[in-house]
């Protein structure tokens, strides 16, 4: 890679990178409806119920894609990833799933926050909702894949996994190994990034690329005959949709390009590095879904020649007063640890609700062909959302 392309990469790299978690001020006790949380001097954080009917199971599942080498590591030999396996359950079974490891944890603080007073043992105890090892609820349910932004652990997305299996669905929530501050698998490993700092040959491309075949094989996995994951049955592999963060949006519509199981995709505040193919998705639904910087006043250029080739059934949606992180955990993370929000910015669980309940409307409109006028224009109950139809 030349030294001009490898500069103009990494600027670029910059544009998807999170807001860093800040060092520990007075404590954000958590509300009294939110779940449980270990109390810990400078830092308590619990995520927000989830709004379904359902109570939520989750299992950790570690796949190996034998017929792959790590693009990143070659030397680490077959691909490996660990998913979270969020389901609807049967309230009263299982045991309080953890939000993250310790290590990675301690890896997340250690890239966000150097130096910081906060203890890993403390992010890693943030309260959730899900249990592990829950009785699976009867019936099946759509498949949503959940892709993060990059270096975002998965665990950054839980609110977001809750709240879809409470609501129904059957979650894949992935880290996509060595594109994290770090994953720890079932042997112990904690493997932590190792493109974060140095982009890989191909730049932003070869990343949501790289994610696409994640995406595949987690499929492919899930729905084989033989899956690995003890609770296949729960999924219904005809209703299969994608979601992501930053550069996960961006996978997700990657994903639609290469592999026509999924049947609809959401961006949520991510640029198109690689970008939606000149003849659309196949009339296959998408979503964007965003801060104002990819509007017409924004700088992503991306999501104007994104929505002009999208070819399906699309809304571009616009949250105002949100930011990159908005769209993840990281902002509650931020405000337990005391860090003042930006003028004008939207409250951490405000953003967090209006995540979940877009979400939620697109897959119920496109997987379960429930009707969803909140989708077709301005919402009193939602006013910071802007809604753009084609």
């Amino acid at each position: 890679m030349t030294s001009f392309r490898r500069a103009a990469v990494t600027a670029a790299l910059a544009l998807v990178l999170p807001l860093p978690v800040v060092a520990a001020a007075p404590a954000f006790a958590a509300s009294p409806t939110s779940a449980a949380a270990p109390v810990t001097a400078g830092f308590t954080a619990s995520l927000p119920r989830p709004t379904g009917p359902y109570a939520v199971g989750r299992d950790l599942l570690h796949l190996v894609d034998r017929n792959r080498q790590d693009p990143w590591v070659p030397s680490a030999g077959a691909r490996e990833l660990m998913v979270s396996m969020y389901y609807p359950a049967r309230a009263g079974s299982g045991t309080p799933a953890p939000y993250m490891s310790t290590e990675e944890a301690r890896l997340l603080l250690a890239r966000k926050d150097p130096g910081t007073s906060i203890p890993p043992e403390s992010v890693a105890g943030v309260g959730t909702w899900a249990r592990a090892d829950a009785r699976p609820a009867d019936g099946r349910f759509p498949l949503v894949l959940l892709s993060p932004g990059f270096t975002f652990p998965r665990a950054l997305f839980s609110s977001i996994a809750e709240d879809l299996a409470s609501r129904g669905y059957v979650v894949a929530l992935i880290d996509h190994t060595y594109e994290s501050t770090g994953v720890t698998f079932p042997d112990g490993r904690t493997l932590p990034c190792a493109i974060c700092d140095q982009p890989p040959e191909g730049g932003l491309p070869a990343i949501a690329e790289s994610r696409a075949k994640d995406a595949s094989f987690v499929i492919d996995r899930l729905t084989s005959g033989s899956s690995p994951w003890e609770r296949a049955r729960l999924i219904d592999r005809h209703r299969i949709g994608m979601a992501g963060h930053s550069i996960g949006g961006d996978a997700a519509a990657t994903t639609m390009a290469a592999d026509h199981r999924v049947r609809a995709g959401v961006n949520m505040d991510g640029t198109f590095f690689a970008p939606v193919p000149a003849g659309g998705l196949d009339g296959r639904p998408f979503l964007l879904f965003g801060a104002g910087v990819h509007d017409t006043q924004g700088t992503d250029t991306s999501w104007d020649e994104a929505w002009s080739r999208l070819d399906g059934w699309k809304r571009w949606l616009t949250v105002a007063g949100a930011d990159h992180g908005s769209f993840s955990d990281l902002g509650l993370l931020a405000q337990a640890a005391g860090r003042p929000s930006a003028p004008g910015a939207i409250d951490p669980t405000r953003g967090l609700a209006i995540t979940r309940t877009y979400l939620a409307a697109f897959f119920d409109l496109q997987l379960k062909g429930k009707p969803q006028p909140l989708l077709d224009g301005p919402s009193p109950d939602m006013p910071e959302v802007a809604v753009q139809l084609p």
